[in-house]
């Protein structure tokens, strides 16, 4: 019996038929204990490869076990993780083919066995292909110039308008219209209309200023009232991520007739106009243009926002923290959370159905 693997729950010698098959029968990444969170083996069948994460760690190399197919890494994990990662070879990158939990065509979702469960969330593997909602609309701005295409879908019949930047993200990586349908189904909100926002430039549509929110306001909306889709005509609830999360709190500060309520997952609260331009961009002020704009006082009283970042994100950290504060002190009716995560949207999906419901809840109320 073989120590390294065995602990793991995989006593037969690497690199054989019996081997790869217990592999493949676990379904799921293995991890045991470790004096400050967990040791996560990670197997890869073939050539020389490295496992790479997202936003959490530098990639790390895989070993060959003797002269077997076998490679594999042994990754300390802290405890309460969910990240993204996958394979990378010399020409190109892989999900891991053992991991039923993925998103998109070359990723995969690790978990460690704290982390909270993530309910409405269907495992996705590499060859799924998503549901798309029924109603997509063609947006030719005037303002935004361009042609995007933007979905829109009623969960449980229609209700508020919910507008989920970075929306193909939300479409084709993570299933964000099955997870909602669950949510609705279950109990946990109240019916919603659903728009998938998709960003051209990010950098430049998400930046603090008015050109994209205007485009919203004057374009997108009556595009989406005029397609006949049951839908709510009060305030937008926006729920964004990183720059899409700075942008949503711009929008509520300088369009509060636009906006009701916000879900905002690791917002980029450090960004200043030329941010971009430093060698750290997270070194420049804390809470960046946001918190000077709030320290202005603006009346926030009508306003929900759900704040959330990953418990991992330790330079994000004081910029959300400042934000926070200074957006109840606005008068703002406010929630804080921290996730199980990094900068990933992976670890983001869960706070934003949560959130949104949230949200929701004060507004019903």
């Amino acid at each position: 019996m073989n120590d390294t693997f065995a602990r793991y729950g995989f006593p037969d010698k690497p690199g054989t038929d019996e081997f790869w098959a217990a592999v493949a029968a676990a379904r799921a990444l293995a991890s045991v204990s470790a004096r400050d969170g967990w040791t996560t083996l990670f197997l890869w069948r073939g050539s020389p490869a490295s496992v790479g994460f997202e936003s959490w760690s530098e990639p790390v190399p895989l070993r060959r076990w003797g002269d077997t197919d076998c490679w594999y890494a042994e990754v300390a994990m802290p405890a309460r993780l969910r990240v993204t990662y996958q394979f990378r070879t010399d020409d190109a990158a892989y999900a891991d083919p053992f991991n039923p939990v993925g998103t998109g065509a070359d990723r995969s979702v690790a978990a460690t066995p704290d982390a909270p469960a993530q309910p409405h969330w269907p495992a996705v593997g590499p060859d799924d292909v998503l549901p798309l909602p029924g109603t997509r609309l063609r947006w030719a701005g005037e303002r935004l110039g361009g042609r995007r295409t933007v979905r829109v879908h009623p969960v449980g019949g229609g209700g508020p308008l919910v507008l989920l930047l970075d929306g193909d993200d939300w479409l084709y990586l993570h299933p964000a219209m099955t997870a909602f349908d669950s949510a609705v189904a279950h109990g946990e909100m109240p019916p919603v209309t659903l728009v998938f926002l998709p960003a051209r430039d990010r950098d430049a549509e998400f930046g603090c200023e008015p050109k994209l929110w205007e485009a919203i306001r004057d374009e997108l909306l009556p595009l989406v009232a005029a397609s006949g889709v049951p839908a709510g005509r009060g305030p937008l609830v926006v729920a964004g991520q990183s720059l899409g999360g700075l942008s949503a709190m711009y929008a509520a500060l300088e369009f509060p007739d636009l906006v009701s309520g916000l879900a905002c997952q690791s917002a980029s609260f450090w960004w200043t106009p030329d941010a971009a331009h430093l060698a750290d961009p997270m070194g420049g002020p804390i809470g960046g243009a946001i918190a000077a704009r709030l320290r202005e006082r603006p009346d926030l009283s009508g306003l929900r926002v759900a704040f959330d970042v990953g418990e991992h994100e330790t330079s994000m950290l004081p910029h959300c923290e400042l934000v926070e504060t200074l957006t109840e002190q606005a008068g703002a009716t406010v929630r804080v959370s921290r996730s199980p995560s990094a900068h990933d949207r992976a670890g983001w999906r869960h706070a934003l159905l949560r959130d949104v419901a949230w949200v929701l809840a004060g507004a019903e109320g």
